[in-house]
């Protein structure tokens, strides 16, 4: 059985924690001078509907056998999945206030145990949704109805590895796995379909047996709909291709590619959290 049902929040409440965590993530990427900012902002929205909408967990038990597994396996967006966390009570916000310092639990790309919540280690691509399907099948063989939710970024499917999981998940019926792919159409060095060919998406997911779908991004509503969604009746798992936009929510990053790698300015994010109404 599920630790709990998952949390019953409005879409008024998603949308202002939402808009908190993006700022969070602006300021902790200026104080610690960490970059992938971009890659951090696009998925806020799935992470909020997961955590905020579709998970069934209890914070105050965060190793429950029963819980449902969130792996980001787009590692190098932690500090959105940081903020999250501690939005949704895993841990004090101030506990976020060493992240990425020397010596400090909070690294660059999230550890297991760096953090209640944390599920596994991840940031090396590829590798999360092969994390992922064995937990889903550990849930199996333990007569656990979990369910695990793997969230990669579109330059991640250009990984081998991503494929080979996507077919034993197909084979294995997997339906309690769901693979949410945050397609901001950028990788560190160009568009996403110009170094690899990577539309039509959702149909080559269909294609390697999955249930697939696509859906805005940055609709938390209907990220909800979909990350809630009972289990495949035919047994296949589930593809979600979330069409986002790099740099969200903040106007002078968005879609720019350059914050992939940059790093805020004291005004810049004075700016960011006076457009996202935190000022």
């Amino acid at each position: 059985m599920p630790v709990q049902e998952s949390l019953v929040s409005s879409a008024e409440e998603r949308a202002a924690i939402a808009r908190r965590v993006r700022g969070r993530v602006v300021e902790m990427s200026h104080r610690a001078r960490t970059p992938h900012l971009g890659s951090s902002l696009s998925c806020v929205d799935i992470l909020v509907a997961a955590y905020f909408g579709a998970l069934r967990l209890d914070p105050q038990r965060p190793e429950d056998a029963g819980r449902d597994r969130f792996i980001l396996s787009k590692g190098h967006a932690a500090t959105a999945l940081y903020a999250v966390l501690a939005e949704r009570g895993f841990c004090p916000a101030a506990a976020l206030d060493d992240y990425a310092e020397p010596g400090a639990a909070l690294g660059e790309h999230p550890s297991r145990g760096c953090l209640p919540g944390v599920e596994v280690a991840s940031g090396s691509l590829g590798h999360g949704l092969s994390l992922g399907l064995g937990l889903a099948l550990a849930g199996r063989l333990r007569g656990l109805d979990y369910r695990v939710m793997v969230c990669l970024s579109d330059g991640e499917c250009d990984e081998g590895t991503v494929w080979e999981a996507a077919l034993l998940a197909a084979a294995q019926h997997a339906s309690a796995l769901t693979a949410v792919i945050d397609y901001n159409q950028w990788q560190a060095t160009g568009r996403s379909n110009e170094v690899m060919a990577l539309d039509p998406l959702a149909d080559k997911w269909t294609a390697f047996g999955w249930r697939a779908c696509e859906v805005d991004g940055h609709d938390i509503e209907a990220l909800v709909t979909e990350l809630s969604a009972a289990p495949d009746e035919e047994g296949r798992p589930t593809a979600i291709v979330a069409h986002t936009v790099k740099g969200k929510g903040v106007s002078f990053m968005e879609d720019d590619n350059n914050w992939h790698y940059r790093i805020p300015n004291a005004e810049e994010v004075d700016a960011a959290r006076r457009e996202l109404g935190l000022a």
